[in-house]
């Protein structure tokens, strides 16, 4: 249910964004007030709160954010206290980055190795995923040495497995079949 909600808030910004080309400022300053409210867990308890009231909350964003956010944004932080949907606010800026990727024709992903890649592996690798699929493929790197070698690629729901692991896992596979 909250993803629906989030979806709806973040496509609202988005239009907003898109009429006046700052969909990539709109991002940033909405990474700002998410990192502000997870960082002060009290002032972000005060605002998801249903005994203070939406008036506060709205006084409240408009003195703690004042001249570091847009017009916009100030607006639709009003709107999500109005609307009491402020505890959706991590699920609207998730949201809203997919849709800012959609934009961009750009795929995040997730590459696993046993070991750090350097930032030219990565770039590397990359670019031939971004030619593989026509998109701007943006990578993380993050280690599990349990794959023992080789790279484990995740990029939305697809899976690229090219670990040591998993040949591992297939040759035990095909063995048993030929034993059995």
């Amino acid at each position: 249910m909250i993803n629906v909600i989030a979806g709806r808030y973040a496509e609202a910004l988005f239009q907003v964004g898109e009429e006046t080309n700052s969909t990539t400022k709109l991002y940033e300053e909405l990474n700002a007030v998410v990192d502000t409210l997870k960082s002060n867990q009290d002032f972000y308890g005060v605002l998801k709160s249903p005994l203070v009231g939406k008036g506060e909350k709205k006084e409240l964003l408009e003195k703690v954010f004042a001249g570091q956010i847009s017009s916009s944004l100030n607006n639709f932080l009003k709107i999500m206290a109005d609307k009491d949907r402020v505890s959706a606010i991590e699920a609207i800026q998730k949201s809203f980055k997919e849709l800012l990727n959609e934009k961009n024709n750009i795929i995040e992903g997730i590459a696993i190795t046993a070991v750090s890649m350097s930032q030219e592996e990565i770039k590397q690798l990359e670019a031939k995923l971004s030619s593989k699929y026509n998109k701007n493929v943006t990578l993380e790197n993050k280690v599990d040495e349990s794959i023992i070698g080789g790279v484990l690629v995740r990029l939305g729901n697809e899976e690229i497995d090219g670990t040591v692991k998993a040949r591992l896992a297939d040759m035990k596979n095909q063995l048993s079949q030929v034993i059995s």
